[in-house]
């Protein structure tokens, strides 16, 4: 059998104690698998005294996580103290420079950083490896650098953040509003105290960058992600979806065409027949369309201490095997830097809903605005009539240009009869 690999892990919160318990358990398992041992010997973390539910005994302590990640005795380093620059990032850099491999779960960090972080591996003959930064664990990095890598992918949809989609699902099981299911993630420990990393769209935000990268050759690029939330839509959206025919989910989109490419994350109304429809509580799911193995979905839970450290395991795996890819599955140098299409050129269908005073002549309003704009209407839903009170509208369109689309709500939002801003959700068809 041949030398073990020394394992340093810098962090150790819920996904770092996770790592150790895993190493621990499935020692032989792992050393049978890879031909080798597997050894964790050294940990830094800031608070020496906190019992993390796994035994430390044995393992070298490093106040200073950069002085691990030199540390001659260390093989690899396994950075999960998470953060987009700041002591994560001098920690892999340093270890990256000593010709370390490193395997990270950090997706800020990668999202930011990750061309220029590839690059430094490469420069000194080093591995990074990050499946553990997108949907937990999911094997979805794996599955486009390795299962598809024969294909030309062209578009990708992801329910990349258990927190919204365990709010989303609440909200239609039990008819309640998003400010009363937030608090309820948030004291099952589903979601932070200050949500709005999940809830904003950044954290998926995050991983579609990561994805978009690894399916289509390009830089990773995070300014270029449309990034919208889940704070505006309400039981009402949630009960026209279903009447229409429709389930809302936050979903990462990525999709290449000759003009570019177009990243985007927001609601998004799914047909209930859509496999991601089915995608329920707080489990992601990616599914990837290539021109040779059309269309094929990938399911399980996107965190937590377990499933992410199954997938930091698997990349120290391959590291011990001596299976080492680039990053993003090609060179650094061959990463093109593809044109960003921008949110306002997209193309699609929508639900409009609007709260208005209901009286003769103010749909007339509308529909002569939407007209202006050429956007055609598919439907509407009215229930009930309440002369001179406040009245809630719903229409979807046909397909139409966002440009257009935001143009018209300004416009209806200014109408006299219009008591707060038109809510618009898009209509993906998968």
């Amino acid at each position: 059998m041949s030398a073990a690999v020394r394992v340093g892990i810098a962090g150790l919160g819920t996904v770092g104690a996770g790592v150790l318990s895993l190493l621990q358990q499935h020692s032989g398992l792992i050393a049978t698998r890879c031909g080798r041992e597997v050894v964790p010997v050294a940990v830094s973390a800031r608070d020496r005294a906190r019992d993390r539910g796994v035994p430390l005994d044995g393992y070298r302590w490093f106040d200073s996580a950069t002085d691990l990640a030199q540390d001659s005795e260390v093989d690899v380093v396994i950075e999960l103290i998470g953060g987009e620059g700041g002591v994560a990032k001098a920690v892999v850099e340093a270890a990256l420079e000593a010709g370390k491999p490193v395997v990270t779960a950090n997706k800020a960090l990668i999202a930011h950083h990750g061309t220029a972080l590839a690059s430094l591996a490469e420069s000194h003959d080093a591995v990074l490896a990050f499946e553990a930064a997108v949907a937990g664990g999911i094997p979805a990095l794996k599955t486009l650098r390795e299962g598809l890598s024969g294909n030309a992918i062209d578009r990708l949809h992801g329910i990349l953040n258990g927190t919204c989609n365990y709010i989303l699902s609440t909200m239609r099981e039990s008819g309640r509003d998003f400010d009363e299911v937030l608090a309820e993630a948030q004291a099952l420990g589903y979601a932070e105290a200050d949500p709005s990393f999940d809830v904003d769209g950044v954290d998926a935000a995050h991983k579609l960058a990561i994805l978009t990268s690894l399916a289509f050759g390009c830089e990773v690029d995070f300014g270029a992600v449309y990034a919208e939330g889940i704070r505006n839509i309400t039981a009402s959206d949630i009960a026209y979806a279903e009447e229409l025919g429709y389930r809302i989910k936050l979903l990462g989109i990525a999709e290449r065409s000759d003009g570019g490419v177009e990243q985007r994350v927001h609601p998004c109304m799914v047909s209930t027949r859509s496999p991601l429809a089915q995608v329920e509580g707080v489990f992601n799911a990616v599914l990837f369309h290539g021109d040779f193995v059309d269309s094929i979905m990938i399911e399980g839970r996107g965190a937590g201490a377990g499933p992410t450290a199954s997938a930091v395991v698997a990349d120290l795996l391959d590291i011990a095997r001596g299976n080492a890819v680039p990053a993003f599955g090609m060179p650094q140098a061959r990463l093109k830097s593809l044109p960003t299409l921008p949110m306002a050129q997209h193309e699609g269908c929508y639900y409009i809903r609007l709260q208005v005073v209901d009286r003769p002549g103010v749909m007339a309003d509308v529909t002569a605005i939407l007209r202006d704009e050429a956007i055609s209407l598919e439907a509407m839903l009215q229930r009930g009539r309440a002369p001179g009170e406040p009245v809630a509208v719903v229409l979807t369109t046909h397909e139409t240009v966002e440009e257009r689309m935001q143009r018209a709500l300004e416009r209806i939002a200014a109408l006299e009869a219009s008591l707060e801003p038109p809510r618009i959700i898009r209509i993906e068809p998968i």
